[in-house]
């Protein structure tokens, strides 16, 4: 799959950020404290992470060095750094917050649109391609937007921007075995997704004895880990692709306990 132009992912990740936008702004005050299913974390707190990290891959972009220092800071304190983020997101009115995310998202499409294209960008892991990046972010905003749509029990419309967070989703297989300690088992694995628009989107070679099969939207649920497997349509033929589906882990940090079978019947 070639990589999109930057532009172009930047108009999908706007986008992105607008259906989230429209899931939030309509909440009256009471609403942004509904839990959503991620265990601690209300609806504030989905879009203050998403707000912190934006501006945090601003200062990864403009100020590697300082970047560099928070990161440390993070992970030497993990534990007060999340308690740094949850009392931030509850210290904010609801207005506020709302503005503050739509002033961060606003500020790191711009920067993106603005910077060298082949500018490799200091994140979480190695760094990565700026067009990678911005997948990324459009990836967590997806995921995050997600809980806050099961909080509200609104089901969101499947749009042709899922490509994106299934290709990252193929892509970190490798990454997924490399959080469990475990080794990638040598084989090929077919991906073959119905996609929104009636398409078919596909990786991997069409002679892999391992396949995974189903709706764009299923997979992409169960690599971010917001949906259990077996409460998909997603479909793993083989030992290879049912043991990658079992840890499919497509964004940064420890594994996590994901959802459990029957939670969204």
């Amino acid at each position: 799959m070639p990589a999109p132009a930057i532009n172009d992912i930047c108009d999908d990740l706007a986008a992105e950020h607008g259906d989230v936008d429209a899931l939030v702004a309509p909440l009256d005050a009471s609403q942004w404290d509904l839990m959503t299913p991620a265990e601690g974390w209300a609806i504030r707190d989905q879009i203050h992470h998403l707000g912190w990290f934006d501006r945090n891959g601003v200062l990864a972009i403009e100020d590697p060095d300082r970047f560099a220092t928070t990161m440390a800071e993070m992970v030497g304190d993990f534990a007060g750094f999340e308690a740094k983020l949850s009392a931030e997101a509850r210290a904010m009115p609801a207005a506020e917050l709302l503005g503050w995310w739509r002033a961060g998202r606003a500020r790191i499409l711009g920067v993106m649109r603005g910077v060298d294209p082949s500018l490799r960008v200091p994140w979480y892991g190695p760094p990565m391609a700026l067009s990678s990046f911005a997948t990324a972010r459009l990836m967590e905003t997806w995921a995050h937007g997600q809980d806050v749509a099961d909080a509200l029990r609104v089901r969101r419309e499947p749009t042709t921007r899922l490509k994106h967070i299934a290709h990252i989703g193929v892509r970190t297989r490798g990454f997924s075995y490399a959080l469990h300690d475990k080794p990638v088992p040598d084989g090929d694995v077919r991906v073959e997704l119905d996609a929104p628009d009636g398409s078919t989107w596909t990786w991997g070679s069409e002679d892999a004895g391992d396949r995974v099969t189903g709706p764009a939207l299923d997979f992409c649920l169960v690599v971010t880990q917001r949906r259990h497997l077996a409460d998909t349509a997603v479909k793993a033929d083989g030992p290879l692709a049912d043991e990658w589906l079992s840890i499919a882990q497509a964004f940064a940090g420890s594994p996590g306990g994901g959802r459990q079978p029957g939670q969204f019947a």
